[in-house]
C-alpha cells in the first residue's frame, strides 16, 4: 500500500472549529495569518479547491514551532521543584567563625550527598548584613541575627547556652564553680568590635563581682585555642541540659576544653539565619536553607557532660 506525502488539505468546517478551539475569530486569525506571511515572505497556508492546505515551509515550521511552545509553557508554568543533583551554584554566606567551622562539615557532606556541583563561600562578618543581602553580595547570613533591614527573612534555628570552657586541669575544673572564682579567674573575651564586657559581666555585677578580661580576641577559635593553651576562661556555646550536643560545641570538644556551668542566669543565644525575600521562591536557595537547618540541629559528636 502506498501512503501519500501530500499536504493533507483542511476543509472550510474544520478550519473554523480550529479557529474556535484557539480563542479567536476568523478575522483576527486571518489578521494573524497576514502578518506571519508578511513576517516568513511565505503563504503558509494556500487554497486547494474548497480547503486550504500548508506550504512546505508552513510543515518545516511546524514541529519548531510546537517546540518553542512547549518550551515557553514549563518556562511559565509554576517552579514545583528541583533536583539537587541538577545545581551547579556557588553560595555565599556570612557568618562567625565558629558558626562557619559548624556549617563546613555537614554542608560538604550534603553537597557531596545530594548536590554534586554545589559550592559554598564562607565570609566573615565584614559587611552589615541588610544591605550585603539586598545588594545580592551574600545568599544568607548565619549566625546571631540582631540587625536587619524591614523586608529580610529570618528564621531561629537552634537556642543555646553558654558555658565556660578550660584546659583539662584547670583550678576551676576542681570543686564547684561559684560566681566568686569564676570572677577571680583570667577571661578571654571574643568581640569583633573590641568589646571587653557582655551579659556575662552584667550577671557578675548583680552579684558585685567583676572578672578580668586580659584579653580581646575578634575570632572565637582562636579564643577557644588559647583556652586549651593557657588558664584563661572561654566561653563556649552549648546544647541546653538534656538536649542533643550541638555542632557547635565540637570544636571546642575537639581541642579537648572541659566545659563547665556558669552559675548565673545569662540569655539565651539564637542562631538564626537571613535571607532577602527574592530568595523566596527559589528552589535551589530553599535547597541550601533546609541544608543549613539540617547541619545545626544534626547532633554532633557525644560531648562530656559539664559540670
Amino acid at each position: 500500500m502506498i501512503t501519500s506525502t501530500r499536504p493533507r488539505a483542511v476543509s472550510g468546517s474544520r478550519s473554523g472549529s480550529r479557529t474556535a478551539r484557539l480563542h479567536t475569530s476568523p478575522a483576527a486569525m486571518s489578521r494573524t495569518l497576514a502578518r506571519l506571511r508578511r513576517t516568513l515572505q511565505d503563504p503558509l497556508l494556500v487554497r486547494a479547491g474548497q480547503a486550504m492546505v500548508p506550504t512546505p515551509r508552513a510543515l518545516a515550521l511546524r514541529e519548531e514551532a510546537a517546540a518553542v511552545v512547549q518550551r515557553l509553557g514549563a518556562l511559565l508554568s509554576p517552579d514545583t521543584g528541583v533536583d539537587p543533583a541538577t545545581l551547579r551554584s556557588t553560595f555565599t554566606l556570612q557568618t562567625a567563625d565558629l558558626v562557619g567551622a559548624a556549617l563546613a562539615p555537614g554542608l560538604l557532606r550534603l553537597a557531596e550527598q545530594e548536590a554534586p556541583g554545589v559550592s559554598f563561600r564562607l565570609r566573615a562578618e565584614e559587611w552589615e548584613a541588610g544591605p550585603a543581602l539586598r545588594d545580592g553580595r551574600i545568599d544568607l547570613e548565619v549566625g546571631s541575627i540582631d540587625h536587619v533591614e524591614p523586608e529580610t527573612r529570618v528564621e531561629e534555628l537552634v537556642s543555646l547556652r553558654m558555658v565556660a570552657a578550660v584546659r583539662p586541669g584547670h583550678p576551676l575544673t576542681e570543686g564547684p564553680l561559684t560566681p566568686a572564682r569564676l570572677a577571680a579567674a583570667q577571661h578571654v573575651a571574643v568581640s569583633r568590635r573590641g568589646r571587653f564586657t557582655g551579659p556575662l559581666d552584667a550577671a557578675l555585677a548583680e552579684q558585685d563581682l567583676q572578672r578580668r578580661v586580659g584579653i580581646v580576641l575578634p575570632s572565637h577559635l582562636a579564643a577557644m585555642t588559647l583556652a586549651a593553651r593557657s588558664d584563661v576562661v572561654c566561653l563556649v556555646p552549648a546544647a541546653p541540659p538534656g538536649a542533643a550536643p550541638s555542632p557547635l560545641t565540637g570544636d571546642a570538644i575537639a581541642l579537648g576544653l572541659h566545659l563547665l556551668d556558669i552559675p548565673l542566669t545569662l540569655p539565651p543565644v539564637t542562631v538564626g539565619m537571613a535571607w532577602h525575600p527574592r530568595h523566596a521562591a527559589d528552589r535551589a536557595h530553599h535547597w541550601l536553607r533546609n541544608a543549613i537547618r539540617r547541619t545545626l540541629r544534626t547532633p554532633a559528636s557525644p560531648a562530656p557532660s559539664t559540670t
